[in-house]
């Protein structure tokens, strides 16, 4: 069954057809329809110049060289509302690993078809009633009887084995575009194909020339492969196909990093079969990334060989290597301390009878509640990843269970009684460390009891502080601030040495 083709498409066809033009669905949005799913964006190719499309669409954006105009159709559907309308085409010479450098408006779709990546994607679709069709190669879609398929590249074939093929000499394609090496992968893992072996031969003697391509671009692939339910087999087929040292070489520091007697796999294996874990269970692209790279910091730790291997501190070295990579690859700021603060905690400990009311608000304080929901997660793919059998046992569901029962406790400065500006009053002194020192102390007693955040008792203890000399103040707020909490003291020390990790 093909899905419904939206109006605004259908309209736009039209307008091109009565006004003398050829006009086709192209790309990926044919693939997709051939395929029974619903496209997520709409392209289609006419024989119409940009200034002629102009004239049929007046509602229009045209701020490229490619011969695409943007006809806006005033729907709220994201997918419609702007369709690109792009003149037949052929590529002139490739500069920059990415975009020609001129390019030729041509007559016939299979000249523009010719010029496309892969064959599932190099397809035009007509509507039926489209007078001005020129070609030889049109023949009925398979699965609709009102739809006429271009298809001079056997794109449809490919489909139906599951095979993503290069259009015509693969080097070719790879040496104008660069990015088409991960596109591949790409294409491959969200549509659960199989790169056809000339093809992927191609990739292989290529890959050097993704190192030339930006990492903005690098990026983005690389989140349509994470957020793909076959993630894991993404990273494993970019590995494979020799492009991971150009993406995430930190990543392949894990091939073959056997680890201790409490886990089988090695760490490289071990982080993918997380991700993969993380892709079953639907969960969110942070997690998933976050779960790819939690271990990353293991080999570079890496003491003795064999069962008793020692990975301490892998989580701090770890947060400092997903900070460095998420920079390289140019994610936002919030997104890389969000990931860098996932990896950075995953390894916590929590045991029934262990860990304290205040041991749970002092966790709290130090991941921050919103990461609680998704570090379970990144430490449910851990388990899952090392070879266990059960990802969430009783002692993290007693946890949750100790959470909701503190959660409205004071964890944070803002939860005080008083304020910085209170302790400015009642002290009469302006801004400086002496008010950042004093909230610190106070946070601290809190967290120990809760009992005493109460506006009256807080006014009397900023009373005595302030009495204090500055240094005295300065040691008991680093005192404070460096209070071990049980998640990362005593109890955690033996079990992390138990466990040859810290």
């Amino acid at each position: 069954m093909i899905p419904k083709i939206p109006k605004e498409v259908k309209e736009a066809v039209k307008a091109l057809a009565e006004a003398g033009y050829e006009a086709y669905l192209v790309g990926g949005c044919v693939r997709d329809l051939a395929l029974g799913a619903t496209p997520k964006d709409w392209d289609i190719a006419t024989n119409a110049r940009p200034e002629e499309i102009q004239k049929i669409f007046p509602d229009n954006v045209y701020e490229n060289n490619f011969g695409t105009v943007g006809v806006k159709t005033r729907s709220e559907d994201p997918a419609v509302k702007i369709l690109e309308v792009t003149t037949f085409r052929s590529d002139g010479e490739y500069g920059d690993l990415r975009h020609p450098l001129e390019v030729r408006f041509v007559s016939t779709i299979e000249e523009d078809l010719s010029r496309r990546d892969f064959t599932v994607n190099a397809l035009a679709l007509a509507l039926t009633g489209n007078k001005k069709l020129k070609t030889n190669n049109s023949y009925k879609l398979s699965v609709g009887g009102d739809l006429l398929l271009v298809d001079p590249f056997d794109g449809q074939k490919d489909l139906k084995k599951k095979i993503i093929r290069a259009v015509g000499d693969p080097h070719k394609r790879f040496d104008e575009d660069a990015l088409r090496l991960m596109r591949a992968v790409r294409f491959a893992v969200q549509l659960g194909f199989e790169i056809e072996r000339k093809t992927f031969e191609a990739i292989k003697e290529k890959a050097g020339l993704l190192d030339g391509i930006s990492k903005e671009r690098i990026r983005d692939e690389l989140v349509k492969i994470i957020v793909a339910d076959r993630a894991a087999e993404g990273i494993v087929l970019l590995e494979d196909a020799g492009l991971l040292q150009y993406i995430i070489p930190e990543l392949r520091e894990g091939i073959g990093c056997g680890q201790n007697k409490h886990h089988i796999y090695t760490v490289f294996d071990h982080n993918v079969r997380a991700l993969n874990y993380t892709a079953e269970k639907g969960y969110s692209f942070e997690v998933r990334l976050a779960s790819l790279l939690h271990d990353v910091g293991k080999p570079r730790v890496k003491r003795g060989d064999g069962p008793d291997s020692t990975f301490y501190n892998h989580e701090v070295v770890g947060a400092r290597m997903a900070l460095k990579i998420m920079d390289r690859l140019k994610f936002s700021r919030e997104l890389i301390e969000k990931i860098g603060h996932l990896v950075r905690f995953h390894l916590f400990y929590y045991n029934v009878g262990e860990v304290t009311e205040a041991g749970v608000r002092r966790f709290l304080a130090r991941v921050g509640p919103e990461n609680v929901d998704d570090l379970l997660k990144v430490r449910e793919a851990d388990r899952i990843g090392s070879g266990v059998p059960k990802a969430f046992p009783y002692k993290l569901r007693h946890l949750l269970f100790m959470i909701e029962k503190v959660k409205r406790d004071p964890i944070s400065p803002k939860m005080l009684a008083v304020d910085g500006t209170d302790v400015m009053k009642l002290l009469n002194a302006k801004p400086g460390p002496k008010i950042g020192w004093i909230l610190a102390i106070l946070l601290e007693e809190v967290l120990d009891d809760p009992k005493k955040n109460v506006k009256d008792k807080l006014i009397s203890r900023v009373e005595y502080l302030g009495m204090l000399s500055d240094k005295e103040l300065k040691t008991l707020s680093e005192k404070a601030r460096e209070t071990k909490e049980e998640f990362e003291g005593g109890v955690e020390d033996e079990m992390k040495k138990k466990y040859y990790v810290k």
